[in-house]
């Protein structure tokens, strides 16, 4: 039998073969790094994943799709982004994965995104594969129109690409309610077939779920709990702070706040938000999902609890819990010292891959639970699947019940993380756990499915 040793020396041999393979693309490495650092123990316990070229197989996209978004602004002027869709690992099911639009968007976050979200979806246990895709499109400033006709450009290609029962592309960053619905009608338009199940995230009217906007971070708060019970603690009093004012944002202080904690801030590019009394939803939710506006107008209404702070780290602020949900890397080495300063409990990532590797190891050491987002976001995709799964039926489901399977999905997949990283001896680590775990039902899949 191979050594874990020797099995560790494999994998490290195989990531600079992906450095080597897919040049400055960072966030990617970043992300196959801090899976196969984890699975030399499984491998070496089971051979068999070693032998057909399993996780050589698995560093690398199925199909990847590059292609011009061409469309024209307000003013007559022409515009040429660039789309992408990576559709990683369908072993499970149907590629699944968000589409994100944003200025920083390349090959290789697409990559990052959608190597995380075949282990993300894996935990799930609802038979999705692993996808990402976006643009390098900026919705921020543009108007309704401006956005539709990208939109429609953007799907004109990637129709021919997608399905529900091929790829089911989701929302991400920049892509909300408004690009879902000039995307689905424009697949509609050009396919003349309405098949509810090819996105999600769509309106509640015509196919979408409720629950759907809050379940990331819903499932986030959910996962954190669940690392507290595991402690012998609760949410209840404990303080919060989370990082972002999107929809993931909003919906992890909606429930942190149902559930008994006071979360304190929220942030966006410009700086961050302290609000003692904790954030008043109502008021965040109109400036920033009708007003579109920045966190400084929520200080500037809010009285005289909050303060706006330009610029500097949010993690400064001394909270129990922590809760990432912006986007990958914000919480860095220096911004884990401030947190374990400042008596920190648990970090839960509610964006993908938020924390760096320095950071979180320096977690980890300080004994702080911390939830990675392949675990702890997974309540978003979870939810999408839960749409699928209403729209193959042609029905809708209450609200009481999509959030109780939610629930079910979020506490089954920390009992699997705890319990994998207790099995592979590293109790308490949910990232090993989460990564063991995940790659252990796609290669059981890849392994009956023959060399493809």
């Amino acid at each position: 039998m191979t050594t874990r040793s020797e099995t560790q020396t494999t994998l490290d041999h195989l990531l600079t073969e992906i450095e080597h393979r897919n040049p400055a693309q960072p966030e990617f490495h970043q992300a196959a790094h801090e899976v196969l650092e984890t699975l030399a123990p499984v491998i070496a316990a089971r051979p068999e994943y070693a032998e057909p070229g399993l996780v050589e197989r698995l560093v690398e996209p199925e199909r990847q799709v590059i292609f011009r978004v061409p469309w024209q602004d307000d003013q007559g002027r022409v515009h040429v982004n660039r789309g992408f869709r990576v559709e990683f690992n369908s072993a499970l099911g149907p590629y699944k994965g968000g589409l994100r639009f944003h200025p920083s968007v390349n090959l290789g976050v697409i990559k990052f995104l959608g190597f995380e979200q075949i282990f993300k979806n894996a935990l799930t246990g609802l038979g999705i594969g692993g996808g990402k895709g976006g643009s390098d499109f900026d919705p921020h400033g543009r108007s309704d129109a401006e956005v539709m006709r990208f939109c429609q450009s953007f799907m004109t290609e990637l129709y021919r690409h997608i399905g529900e029962h091929t790829d089911v592309p989701a929302g991400d960053i920049g892509v909300g309610g408004r690009e879902i619905g000039y995307l689905f009608g424009q697949y509609r338009r050009i396919t003349n077939r309405w098949e509810a199940g090819v996105l999600t995230g769509k309106g509640q009217g015509w196919g979408g779920s409720l629950i759907r906007p809050e379940a990331t971070g819903y499932g986030n708060v959910l996962f954190a709990a669940a690392m507290l019970r595991e402690r012998g603690e609760d949410l209840e009093g404990q303080t919060a702070v989370v990082s972002g004012s999107g929809n993931v944002a909003i919906y992890t202080i909606e429930k942190l706040t149902a559930l008994g904690a006071n979360a304190v801030t929220c942030s966006d590019s410009s700086g961050y938000v302290v609000d003692e009394k904790g954030i008043d939803l109502d008021l965040l939710k109109q400036i920033k999902e009708v007003e579109r506006g920045r966190v400084d107008a929520y200080a500037e209404r809010r009285g005289a609890s909050a303060r706006f702070v330009p610029g500097g780290s949010v993690w400064d602020v001394p909270a129990d819990l922590a809760l990432p949900s912006a986007t990958q890397n914000e919480l860095d080495e220096n911004a884990a010292t401030a947190l374990i300063r400042n008596g920190v409990k648990a970090v839960s990532e509610g964006a993908n891959m938020p924390t760096t590797p320095e950071a979180v190891h320096l977690l980890q050491q300080a004994g702080v639970a911390f939830g990675p987002g392949k675990a702890a976001n997974a309540g978003g995709v979870a939810v999408s699947a839960l749409e699928m799964a209403q729209n193959h039926a042609r029905t809708s489901w209450t609200a009481e019940r999509v959030e109780e399977e939610l629930a079910a999905i979020m506490t089954s997949i920390h009992t699997t993380c705890h319990e994998t990283a207790e099995r592979y001896d590293a109790p308490g680590d949910y990232v090993t756990g989460a990564n063991i775990a995940g790659f252990e039902r796609v290669a059981d899949a890849m392994l009956a499915q023959g060399v493809i």
